[in-house]
């Protein structure tokens, strides 16, 4: 009902918007682009400092070009720029939201897990984390860790800037699971927003699988 209510809201935010565009223009412009560069400044908290991928660059991407259309006349499109604008307008709270989304994603501790696609590519993996019983503990989705051969698997973890050896130890129990995703829902005040807005559940959905990270063993 939330995420309903959620949506529903940018929807309506986005429908006033495309109505009247002539004071906001601006204003809507000024906050897309606070929230485009956002999404690339917030990573500089962490170290090494990690690019936007996918849908955060998107989002950021998008967050930039429309605030910059919207600051900006819209040059050789004279014709069509009050329909731009009204378009422009009416994208901004979605690009905004998922913006904003990708910037709070960042706000807390991000570890880096350094692991192979199926394709052999390396691939690093933002992920939050906990503590639990000694070690750090990830969760994501079955289908990810399955992409990246996630079981019993030696990998790289980048924790505070510094990188060590470890054995992701999966777990699909969903019992242990639930636990590190209650873990992460008291140390994430993202994720509790995001459970809030019906973003995330309450408890760990059946889809999802933690990683126990234990230190490698020394030759």
């Amino acid at each position: 009902m939330a995420q309903v209510l959620l949506y529903g809201g940018l929807v309506g935010i986005s429908a006033i918007l495309f109505a009247f565009p002539s004071k906001i223009r601006a204003p809507v412009g000024w906050l897309a682009l606070a929230v485009g560069l956002s999404v690339f400044a917030i990573r500089l908290q962490h170290e090494p400092y990690a690019f936007p991928e996918r849908g955060n660059l998107l989002s950021g991407v998008l967050a930039l070009a429309l605030g910059a259309g919207l600051i900006r006349p819209w040059l050789g499109a004279r014709r069509f720029a009050p329909l731009l604008t009204r378009i422009a307008l009416a994208a901004t709270p979605l690009v905004v939201f998922f913006g904003l989304y990708a910037t709070l994603a960042e706000l807390e501790e991000v570890v880096v897990l350094r692991a192979t696609d199926q394709r052999g590519v390396p691939q690093d993996l933002r992920l939050w984390v906990v503590d639990h019983e000694g070690a750090p503990w990830v969760t994501m989705p079955r289908w990810k860790a399955d992409a990246h051969g996630l079981t019993d698997a030696r990998v790289e973890l980048v924790r505070n800037g510094a990188a060590s050896c470890v054995i992701a130890k999966r777990q699909e129990d969903h019992a242990a699971v639930d636990r590190i995703f209650r873990l992460r829902h008291e140390k994430y005040r993202v994720q509790r927003l995001a459970t809030a807005l019906g973003i995330f559940g309450r408890s760990a959905g059946e889809d999802v699988v933690t990683l126990r990270l234990d230190p490698c063993a020394t030759p």
